[in-house]
């Protein structure tokens, strides 16, 4: 069932209540950002899933509350999420739902506001609505059939046509065992563009291109979905172009994430491929 307030957000961009997917998707991503934001700079307890890669009882319990959410309309679609038990690979048939509860934790448990929760819909592997949540910023951004919103105001990416006037972004993480191509990376950024941020959130990142405020943000690793489909449904609903390493069309199983604003997509792609070594 969709509430009054999110009724109000259907109407007031002109989308009809059956659109009920990218309503939900925005709901549920407020939902689990509001459980995050409530415990941020908090004296909370930091645990390690692996060498490098950080985990908090707030992205478990921001988790659990967007699931929960999404169970209330769509209580039989399969779930992909980052934490517990949620499945870890999009589904190639049917309806599915991809969770980052947190993105950007190693920001998160700094006391940085760069992070989120992003919420996606797919169907038959493809994205169909998104948002992500960053109650710290102030943004909520989402992206439905019609186009991309930060605040529900319509985005499109940048028009910078001029390599030495962008800024992009490296993104996703670079293991110890990996950092020559973080390091590849970076200067492949910095001699190519005119700026480099490393906001340290993907799904901060690829909104921020929806959005015109970064040309390109790319990786030459395989990206996990809940890190990235969420993001580049908004980059391509604005207008501009995500690829793989190889060029071709992004799909959640790609190897390399490389999205643009499609004017200087092939400078981008050349940045990635030189961080990968080709």
């Amino acid at each position: 069932m969709i509430d009054a307030y999110t009724r109000a957000k259907v109407a007031l961009r002109g989308m009809t209540v059956t659109d009920e997917r990218a309503v939900l998707a925005e709901r549920a991503a407020r939902a689990g950002a509001r459980v995050a934001h409530d415990a941020f700079r908090t004296d909370i307890t930091v645990e390690t899933k692996g060498e490098d890669d950080l985990v908090t009882e707030a992205d478990r319990a921001a988790q659990r509350t967007a699931v929960a959410t999404i169970r209330e309309s769509f209580p039989d679609d399969a779930v992909v999420g980052e934490e517990e038990d949620a499945r870890k690979r999009v589904p190639a048939d049917g309806a599915a739902w991809v969770v980052d509860p947190i993105d950007g934790t190693h920001n998160y448990v700094r006391g940085l506001r760069i992070w989120g929760t992003a919420v996606a819909a797919v169907v038959d592997g493809e994205p169909v609505a998104a948002a992500t949540a960053c109650p710290a910023l102030g943004d909520v951004y989402v992206a439905d059939a019609d186009g991309a919103y930060r605040n529900d105001t319509l985005l499109s990416v940048s028009e910078t046509a001029t390599p030495r006037r962008a800024t992009v972004n490296p993104t996703l993480w670079w293991d110890h065992d990996a950092r020559d191509e973080y390091a590849a990376a970076c200067e492949a950024t910095v001699t190519r563009f005119g700026d480099m941020r490393r906001l340290g959130a993907a799904q901060v990142a690829l909104p921020t291109v929806a959005a015109g405020g970064l040309e390109g943000t790319f990786s030459n690793h395989r990206a996990n979905p809940w890190d990235s489909v969420a993001g580049v449904f908004m980059i391509r609903q604005a207008g501009g172009r995500v690829t793989d390493l190889a060029g071709d069309r992004w799909r959640h199983d790609s190897v390399g994430l490389v999205a643009s604003n499609g004017i200087l997509h092939d400078e981008v792609l050349d940045a990635a491929r030189a961080a990968d070594g080709s």
